[in-house]
């Protein structure tokens, strides 16, 4: 699609006819024009990804972390439970076979004191002194007979039994012999322990060859069976309870577990609200910090960044404030002297004068209000080891150009400190240039440096007037000139301020020791600890 023409001043095309490169659009038959697609109204957002609370992330690693080591648990015990009744049903098996085998090697009746002469004796004997459990079921077949006696000597009431079957007095919970086929399958069955099915339930048997103990007659089977049903309900029953305690005490670890995530986490939230309701206008929100834990820690450390956030929003602001308060007043007298300035070549020359005295003073305030608001930032200092006589040395040479005063060097200190030389000279100097201005010709004024416990000193001393100790700590304030400003000075008040930037980059401070009448002594104090963090 093209479109020939001229375009209105709505039309979105953008005219290229001042592009370089681009010739003007006089001959409409040389230009194509493109389709130009505009967008009309607010953008779409960005659609935002669904945050999932961690107090319910918290629950659930908790519940899943408890889910899986309960069904740990229950297989274990499920494990250990079924190992211990297939070991308590082997250890039964194997004890009835080995006392009917060691009952069976003394072949005596212990009723008569004679020797058994044939199995179906023997069996029935041993099986009258047994007394079985509840599961188990003792039975023997002899072959080769056509009746045999029921239990414990015959069937109960003294009937007689099929031929060949020999069992226990007591009832079993099902009489296995005298299950034609289980007895078949069991007899028949080459292995001598296997498991058989039954109305009652799953067997474990095992069974044993009995031979004559002449070695003439008829031989037969000794079996052993066990119904594992009883133990195996009981299993089963533990491992339900076992589970319903189990999902219990998942409900109620997940209860707790939101508890107490919502305990920990309440000052993480309460962070976030803060942080929410912090603009740019008001840094004062803090966080109510208790405990001694790592959240506790993070909302110390959220108030420091809050401190730092606020300290920089203020130093921002007093820049703003302060560039436009102090500039004003030479910006007006520029421009009224040069609304003011006639023709006449003198007035021309003093009015470009003032107003280049002006400007100088206004470059001055703009490079002091740079360097105090770069003296909060990380590489304000250039910390190294230098040698404190040499630093001394350098600054008592530069600071005798000053002015015309009877300069002395009182002391020098010995030794290297890590400090930034450039920024100590810069804030010895200009405590030297102040004593200048409040001083008269020929005045007496001492510097000196020494090293005193874990800081070094740097003084400067003068016989001005004095400073009331009512203006101590305002003197180091912007913009302050204090007692000076009564005398003519048309400094900025920057000064002193920038000197304890200085000292407080250096963690360090100022001192001052004066009085009115009696001078003053301004005194740069750093400490000297090796290794320090500058920040």
């Amino acid at each position: 699609m093209t479109t020939e023409g001229h375009f209105g001043a709505d039309s979105p095309t953008e005219d290229l006819s001042g592009v370089p490169g681009r010739g003007a659009w006089s001959r409409p038959e040389d230009t194509s024009v493109y389709p130009t697609m505009v967008f009309e109204g607010p953008q779409p957002e960005a659609p935002q990804r669904r945050r999932i609370p961690a107090r319910l992330l918290i629950m659930a690693w908790v519940v899943l972390l408890m889910t899986v080591v309960l069904v740990l648990v229950n297989v274990v015990t499920w494990s250990a439970l079924t190992t211990r009744n297939d070991e308590r049903v082997d250890g039964a098996l194997s004890q009835e076979i080995g006392e009917f085998q060691e009952f069976a090697q003394v072949g005596v009746d212990p009723g008569t004191g004679e020797a058994f002469t044939d199995v179906s004796t023997l069996v029935r004997a041993h099986l009258e002194r047994q007394y079985p459990d509840e599961a188990e079921i003792l039975f023997a077949w002899v072959e080769g007979s056509e009746t045999a006696g029921g239990g414990a000597g015959g069937a109960p009431g003294g009937a007689e039994t099929p031929a060949g079957r020999i069992r226990q007095g007591q009832e079993p919970p099902y009489d296995l012999s005298a299950d034609a086929d289980a007895v078949t399958a069991i007899l028949e069955d080459p292995n001598a322990r296997g498991t058989a099915d039954s109305p009652a339930g799953p067997v474990e048997w095992e069974k044993i060859r009995v031979l004559p103990p002449d070695g003439d007659g008829a031989s037969g089977w000794f079996v052993i069976g066990y119904f594992t049903e009883s133990d195996e309900d009981t299993v089963i029953t533990t491992m339900q309870t076992i589970a319903l305690v189990s999902l219990v005490g998942l409900l109620v670890a997940s209860t707790a577990a939101w508890w107490v995530a919502g305990r920990i986490l309440a000052p993480v939230r309460l962070i976030r609200q803060t942080a929410a309701y912090i603009t740019e206008e008001d840094l004062t929100r803090r966080i109510d910090v208790s405990g001694r834990d790592d959240i506790a820690a993070l909302a110390e450390q959220f108030n420091s960044m809050l401190d730092r956030l606020e300290g920089a929003f203020t130093s921002q602001r007093q820049f703003v404030d302060d560039a436009g308060h102090e500039l004003r007043t030479p910006i007006t007298i520029v421009r009224g002297h040069l609304e003011l300035m006639g023709d006449d070549p003198e007035e021309r020359r003093e009015v470009v004068r003032l107003v280049t005295d002006e400007l100088d003073r206004m470059a001055r305030i703009v490079e002091d209000l740079l360097l105090l608001a770069k003296s909060q930032q990380p590489d304000f200092l250039r910390p190294e080891d230098a040698s404190l006589a040499e630093l001394t040395s350098d600054i008592d040479a530069k600071v005798r150009k000053l002015g015309d005063r009877d300069w002395r060097l009182e002391s020098v200190a010995e030794g290297v400190s890590r400090l930034d030389p450039q920024r100590v000279t810069q804030a010895v100097v200009q405590l030297a240039a102040n004593a200048v201005r409040h001083t008269a010709p020929g005045s007496t004024l001492r510097i000196g440096s020494t090293v005193s416990g874990p800081d070094v000193l740097f003084w400067v001393t003068d016989e001005g007037p004095g400073i009331p100790a009512e203006e101590h700590g305002r003197i180091f304030e912007r913009f302050s000139r204090g007692g000076g400003a009564a005398r003519g000075d048309r400094g900025a008040g920057l000064g002193l301020a920038i000197v304890r930037a200085i000292a407080e980059a250096h963690h360090g401070r100022v001192d001052l020791r004066s009085a009115p009448g009696a001078g003053s002594t301004f005194t740069l104090v750093i400490p000297t600890i090796a290794g320090r963090e500058y920040a």
